[in-house]
């Protein structure tokens, strides 16, 4: 049956994603991923690529598919309910969106070389605790025609395994200012540069990235010298949008194991499902969920027809899909009872990836601050 929510394009995209990552990436991936210390499954990386994934926000003119930010917010669902661990958001949503408003030659060579899969990027902006661009202290010196990049990233997803670096650094102004950030494209394995596993309890690739007089160029800025939030700003809220649906994916994988145990455990004689207390729950939850996938969809369509005005659909989205993943697994881990925290069962893994989720790109308070600013409260 067709959503409401989706083009009969869209609902062919989500069943095609749902039946692939079914037999591809199910949830049981990530122990294989865990066992064997990677970041993710270069195998079904290629596969996404050769599906046309990885080219979902890439221009046809570089070889992308160009799908919109709509159908990358599907995909991302759909890895969510799975918890399929790949450099998707990363590469294809928040790099390529960065890339393809920065209009060289340059770029557009890296937007084809994501399209095909062949390079993945890390966005190295978070300095402390929580996502705050503006607090960016790494400096960018200038240094006869270039600059010297020295400092210290910490959080970057994907940053373990990235062939390549989105850094924001200070060109000019002091930190806590908006003027004066530039945003640089760089090889992670430049010289000067050094990369620390930060283990997170989602077993997902993150690392701290410390840039020790790391020599840069002028081709290595995207954008404008001085003004790199202008230049990662659709970066960002494409982004903010694909992490949301992707919350969105794991608080619907972590209702739907939680009503498949709710009716095969029985207690007192029949199913816990029975009880009308547990039924009252799902229905609360599932209600939450139908609401916050509006949010999603919403989010989508804006960052597609009007990306200029989309910061409050975004961020009512993330902060929407933060507190719906946060109920969801809540309720799962409780309503499986005591086994729920054990890692005998992947109710707790839901748990772990939405834990992650909420701080990446912004926490709850930072979205609803944003929302708050834009309504002008």
């Amino acid at each position: 049956m067709q959503s409401l929510l989706e083009t009969e394009d869209e609902t062919l995209l989500r069943d095609s994603a749902r039946g692939f990552l079914k037999d591809a990436s199910p949830v049981g991936g990530l122990r294989e991923n865990r066992e064997k210390s990677r970041a993710y499954d270069p195998g079904l990386w290629r596969e996404m690529a050769q599906m046309g994934w990885s080219g979902v926000l890439v221009p046809e003119t570089e070889g992308g598919a160009d799908m919109g930010h709509r159908a990358a917010g599907i995909l991302c669902e759909e890895m969510g309910t799975v918890l399929a661990a790949s450099p998707f958001i990363s590469t294809s949503v928040v790099a390529a969106s960065a890339l393809r408003n920065a209009a060289t030659d340059r770029a557009r060579h890296s937007l084809t070389q994501i399209a095909e899969g062949a390079i993945t990027y890390a966005l190295a902006i978070d300095e402390s605790a929580k996502f705050a661009p503006t607090a960016t202290a790494l400096t960018a010196a200038k240094a006869g025609n270039g600059f010297t990049l020295t400092g210290r990233k910490g959080f970057v997803a994907d940053g373990g395994s990235a062939d390549r670096l989105l850094v924001l650094a200070r060109t000019g102004g002091a930190p806590g200012e908006a003027r004066g950030l530039t945003l640089f494209d760089i090889e992670a394995d430049r010289a000067g540069i050094s990369r620390t596993a930060t283990p997170t309890v989602d077993s997902r690739d993150h690392a701290r990235i410390d840039l020790m007089g790391v020599s840069v160029t002028g081709d290595d800025i995207i954008g404008e010298l001085d003004n790199g939030l202008a230049a990662i700003r659709h970066g960002l809220e494409a982004g903010q949008a694909a992490v949301a649906a992707e919350l969105a994916g794991v608080a619907g994988g972590a209702y739907a194991m939680t009503v498949g145990y709710l009716k095969e455990r029985k207690q007192f004689g029949r199913t816990i499902g029975a009880f009308q207390a547990l039924q009252h729950r799902a229905a609360h939850l599932w209600s939450e969920i139908e609401v916050t996938a509006s949010a999603i969809a919403n989010a989508g369509r804006v960052l597609d027809e009007a990306p200029d005005q989309a910061t409050m659909a975004v961020s009512l989205a993330k902060a929407r899909a933060t507190s719906t993943a946060k109920l969801a697994v809540s309720e799962g881990v409780q309503m499986h009872g005591g086994i729920g925290m054990t890692d005998e069962y992947d109710i707790g893994f839901f748990m772990k990836r939405a834990r992650v989720g909420a701080e990446w790109l912004g926490d709850y308070g930072y979205h609803a601050a944003q929302v708050a600013a834009v309504r002008e409260f």
